[in-house]
C-alpha cells in the first residue's frame, strides 16, 4: 500500500508544515489523539516527509547544498509502504510533488523533472540511506516576483524612502540583503532602525526607483542616458552588481573621443578595474586620443603624467612632442608658462637631431620660450656627441611580433611569416610580390620594409633593387621608390628616421656604397661609401651610429668593421673581430653588438662575437649550438633570437634563443619551414588596434590616409560635472582606403645576371643561394 501525502491548495498551509505535529496529522492514517507522543505517532506514520524549517533546504544537498526550497524525504521499508512515492503539489510555492507512481532515478544521479502543474525541479537519492532531494528551479525567482508584487500594492512593507518628492515603499529585510549601505542603516543601532520613513540625500528619484527595481528583481537596464546617474548612486548605495553593469557598459564605450573623462569617472567612484582598462585604451589610442577635445582640456599636470607613460603606444616621440605643443597652443597664453616643465617630460633624447634642429629655427611658440630652447639645444649637443640617453625608450603593452620575409630553400621564397612570443605560434601573411633571397628587412613607422635581395626561380635569376612595404593592418604590400642600385644580401638598419642600405652585390659586382630612404619624401640619397667592399655585411645601429662588420670583398671574408658618423657623413674604422665571416646574424642588445654564427670561407661557424662601443673591443660569448651561415638574428623581449640558415648541406628550421644573463642559447619555436638568406624584424609598436570584436582597425601611418576610428557604441549622453568633461563620439568615421597598395606582382626585374654560375636551384657554402662561388 501506497502512503499518499494529501494536496495542499493554500500557501498558507507551508505555516502548518513548521510544526512536526501538523506534519504527522499530514503523513499519518491512523486516528491518535493529539497527545499521544511525537515518538509514538512517527512510529505510526511510515514514510517520513521533512521541509527544513531552519534553513528553508535540504541538508547534503549535492551541488547546491542548501538551495532554498530543496525537500528532503527519508524512507522506511515496510510491508504497506512502497519508498519514493509521493503526490500532492505545494501550491503557489514552487515546491512540487509527484502522482502516486514510482520515481524513476538514473543511479544514484540528478534527474530534471516536471511535475504536473508544471514546476520544475531536480531530483538526487542517496544510495546508503534512500533519501531523495529535491531542488525547485523556481522557487527562488516565483518568490522575488511575489515580493515584487507585494511590494507594488504595499504589502507588509515596513520603510518608505524618499528621494525629492517622491516616496518609494519597500521591506527593510529586502534592502539589507541586497545593499550593505541598508544593512547598516537598519541593523547598525543608527537611528533609521526604527524609522519608518528615510529620507535620502544625493540620488534623484529616477534612480532611485531603477535601483529599487533591482533589488527585487536582480535586473537593470543601463544606457547611455542612466550610467551617469547609475554608478553614482550604486556606489553610495553599495550594490556591487549594478556597479559591475555600469562598468562592463562603460568599458565597451570606450572611444577615443571619451575614455579620458571615462577614466576620470572610474576614478572618482573608486572603480579600479574600469579606471585600468581606460588608462590602458589611453595608451594603446595616445595618437587618436591626443586628436581629442577631452585631450586639450586636460590639465598640465594630467598631461605631464600621461607624456610620462612607458607604454605609450607611439611609433615616434615626435608624436608625443607635437601632441604637448599642440596642447599649449590651445590656450597659449594661459600654457605657455607651463611649456618648460611639460617638456621634460617628453622623451627629447629619442627626437631626431634633424627635427630638433628644425624646430629651434622655425617653431614660433619656441621661439617665445628662450629657457625651452636652451634645454633643446642641449639635448641636441648631446646627440650629436653620440651621448648615451639619460632616459629609456618607451615601453608599449603591445604584442612584440617577429616577422621573417622571404628566404631560399631550393628557390627564392615568397612568404612573410609573424611570430607571436605570447602563443608560441607562426601566422602566415601576405605573400612578398616577388620571391627573393638576400633581402633585408626593418621596421620604420609601424611598416615593415622589404629591401633588395635576389629572385631565384625556374628560368630567372636576378638581383634587385626592389623596395616594399608592408602594412600589418591591412595585411597589404606597396612599392616604394627603388634604390640607386640592385643589392643582394644588403644589410639594412634604421637610425634617425631613415632606412639604411649598407654594401650587397648586383651581379659579380660588390659594393661599397650605401644609401638611405627618407619615408616621407620616398627617395633614396646615396651617402658616403664604406672603406670596404662588404657583400653579406652584418649592420647595427648604437647611440646614433651605423656599424658595419665583416662580409665578403670579392676575394676574402673579412674581420674588419667600421662605423657611419651621420653628422660627417664618414665611415671611420673600429677594432676588428676576433674571426672574419660573411652571412653572419647581427643584432643589438643591451647597447652591444652581437654578430652570430656566419661563414669564414671554410666552414659554418657557430662562435658569437659582442662589440662594446664605449671600449672598441670584441669578446666570445657562448656558440650557438648548430652552426650555421645565412641566418637572421633579432632581439625580442631582452633576448637573441637566431633563426634558420645553412649549416653546409641542409637548410634549417632551428631557432635558438640567447639569454645574455645566463649567457646560454635554449632552443626555440622552430620556422614553419628550412630557410637562409631571409630578412628578420621585430615589430615594438602596435600598427593595429582592437578595441571590441566590431571594431575596425586602426591605421597610425599619416601617409596612408590617416586613421579610422570606431565606427559602433557612441557614448553621446556622458555628460555632467561629475565625468570632468566626458564627450559622446560625433558618429562613425569610413576606414580610411590605403591609396596606392597593392598585391599584384613585378613582372620584370632590374639587375638581370648573365654569370654562368647562376643556376637556378643551387645553393652556396654560405647558404644564400646562388651567386659566384665563394670557396669550395
Amino acid at each position: 500500500m501506497t502512503r499518499v501525502v494529501h494536496k495542499l491548495h493554500s500557501p498558507h498551509n507551508l505555516h502548518d508544515l513548521h510544526s512536526p505535529y501538523s506534519l504527522d496529522d499530514l503523513h499519518s492514517p491512523h486516528s491518535l489523539p493529539r497527545g499521544a507522543s511525537l515518538a509514538a505517532r512517527r512510529a505510526a506514520r511510515g514514510p517520513r516527509f521533512e521541509y527544513d524549517r531552519q534553513t528553508m533546504r535540504a541538508p547534503g544537498w549535492a551541488g547546491a547544498p542548501g538551495a532554498p526550497g530543496a525537500l528532503r524525504m527519508d524512507t522506511f521499508p515496510t510491508a504497506n509502504a512502497s519508498p519514493g512515492t509521493l503526490s500532492g503539489t505545494l501550491s503557489g510555492t514552487g515546491v512540487a510533488m509527484m502522482d502516486a507512481s514510482p520515481l524513476s532515478l538514473c543511479g544514484d544521479g540528478l534527474q530534471n523533472l516536471t511535475s504536473p502543474g508544471g514546476s520544475a525541479y531536480s531530483i538526487d537519492k542517496n544510495s546508503d540511506l534512500g533519501d531523495m532531494y529535491f531542488n525547485m528551479t523556481n522557487y527562488v525567482g516565483d518568490t522575488l516576483k511575489m515580493m515584487c508584487m507585494m511590494r507594488s500594492h504595499h504589502m507588509l512593507t515596513d520603510v518608505v524612502l524618499q528621494a525629492g518628492s517622491e516616496q518609494f515603499h519597500a521591506h527593510k529585510l529586502v534592502l539589507a540583503s541586497a545593499s550593505p549601505y541598508f544593512k547598516a542603516m537598519f541593523t547598525g543601532g543608527l537611528k533609521e532602525c526604527d524609522m519608518s520613513h528615510v529620507k535620502l540625500q544625493g540620488v534623484c528619484p529616477t534612480t532611485l526607483a531603477r535601483i529599487l527595481t533591482f533589488m527585487y528583481t536582480g535586473v537593470i537596464r543601463v544606457t547611455e542616458v542612466t550610467v551617469c546617474q547609475l554608478l553614482p548612486a550604486a556606489t553610495m548605495f553599495q550594490v556591487p552588481d549594478v556597479i559591475s553593469a555600469c562598468c562592463v557598459f562603460l568599458e565597451r564605450q570606450l572611444d577615443p573621443s571619451n575614455v579620458i573623462g571615462i577614466a576620470n569617472f572610474a576614478e572618482q567612484h573608486g572603480c579600479k578595474e574600469l579606471h585600468e582598462k581606460a588608462n590602458q585604451f589611453i595608451e594603446q589610442h595616445f595618437s587618436q586620443i591626443c586628436q581629442e577635445e577631452e585631450f586639450f582640456q586636460l590639465s598640465a599636470m594630467q598631461l605631464v603624467a600621461l607624456v610620462k607613460k612607458d607604454a605609450l603606444n607611439v611609433q615616434d616621440e615626435q608624436e608625443v612632442y607635437n601632441a604637448v605643443l599642440q596642447w599649449v597652443k590651445y590656450d597659449e597664453e594661459n600654457r605657455r608658462p607651463k611649456m618648460e616643465h611639460i617638456l621634460q617630460a617628453v622623451r627629447c633624447q629619442f627626437l631626431t637631431p634633424a627635427f630638433l634642429s628644425k624646430q629651434m629655427k622655425s617653431c614660433d611658440l619656441l621661439k617665445k620660450l628662450p629657457q625651452c630652447r636652451k634645454y633643446l639645444a642641449q639635448i641636441f649637443k648631446d646627440m650629436t656627441l653620440h651621448k648615451k640617453p639619460v632616459v629609456k625608450e618607451r615601453t608599449p603593452n603591445t604584442p612584440r611580433v617577429i616577422y621573417i620575409a622571404g628566404g631560399y630553400l631550393r628557390y627564392s621564397l615568397d612568404i612573410l611569416e609573424a611570430f607571436n612570443a605570447d602563443d608560441r605560434t607562426w601566422t602566415p601573411l601576405a605573400k612578398l610580390t616577388v620571391p627573393r633571397s638576400g633581402l633585408g628587412g626593418a621596421f620604420l613607422k609601424g611598416m615593415f620594409y622589404a629591401v633588395g635581395g635576389r629572385n631565384n626561380a625556374p628560368g630567372s635569376s636576378y638581383d634587385s633593387d626592389w623596395v616594399d612595404r608592408y602594412h600589418p593592418v591591412l595585411d597589404q604590400w606597396r612599392p616604394c621608390s627603388p634604390m640607386t642600385t640592385p643589392r643582394n644580401r644588403v644589410g639594412v638598419a634604421v637610425m634617425d628616421g631613415y632606412l639604411y642600405a649598407v654594401g650587397g652585390s648586383s651581379g659579380s659586382d660588390y659594393h661599397d656604397s650605401v644609401e638611405r630612404y627618407d619615408p616621407d619624401e620616398d627617395r633614396w640619397t646615396l651617402i658616403c661609401p664604406m672603406a670596404k667592399k662588404r657583400l653579406g655585411v652584418g649592420v647595427a645601429v648604437v647611440n646614433r651610429m651605423l656599424y658595419a662588420m665583416g662580409g665578403y670583398d670579392g676575394s676574402l671574408r673579412l674581420n674588419s668593421a667600421e662605423c657611419y658618423h651621420p653628422e660627417n657623413n664618414e665611415w671611420t674604422p673600429i677594432s676588428s673581430m676576433r674571426v672574419a665571416r660573411s652571412g653572419a646574424g647581427v643584432a643589438t642588445l643591451n647597447n652591444h653588438v652581437y654578430i652570430v654564427g656566419g661563414y669564414d670561407g671554410s666552414k659554418q661557424l657557430s662562435s658569437v662575437e659582442r662589440y662594446d662601443t664605449e671600449t672598441d673591443t670584441w669578446e666570445f660569448r657562448a656558440p650557438i649550438r648548430i652552426a650555421r651561415s645565412a641566418l637572421s638574428v633579432t632581439v625580442l623581449d631582452g633576448k637573441l633570437y637566431a633563426m634558420g640558415g645553412y649549416d653546409g648541406s641542409s637548410f634549417l628550421s632551428i631557432v635558438e634563443v640567447y639569454d645574455p644573463l645566463r649567457d646560454v642559447w635554449d632552443e626555440g619555436e622552430p620556422l614553419t619551414s628550412g630557410r637562409s638568406g631571409h630578412a628578420s624584424a621585430v615589430s615594438y609598436h602596435l600598427c593595429v588596434i582592437h578595441c571590441d570584436q566590431h571594431e575596425h582597425a586602426l591605421s597610425t601611418d599619416s601617409s596612408l590616409g590617416g586613421c579610422s576610428t570606431r565606427p559602433s557604441h557612441t557614448l553621446s549622453a556622458l555628460t555632467g560635472s561629475s565625468l570632468n568633461g566626458v564627450h559622446g563620439v560625433n558618429g562613425a568615421s569610413n576606414m580610411n582606403s590605403a591609396n596606392g597598395f597593392t598585391t599584384e606582382p613585378r613582372t620584370n626585374g632590374v639587375g638581370a645576371s648573365s654569370n654562368p654560375f647562376l643556376t637556378p636551384g643551387r645553393g652556396l657554402p654560405d647558404g644564400s643561394g646562388p651567386s659566384p662561388p665563394f670557396g669550395p
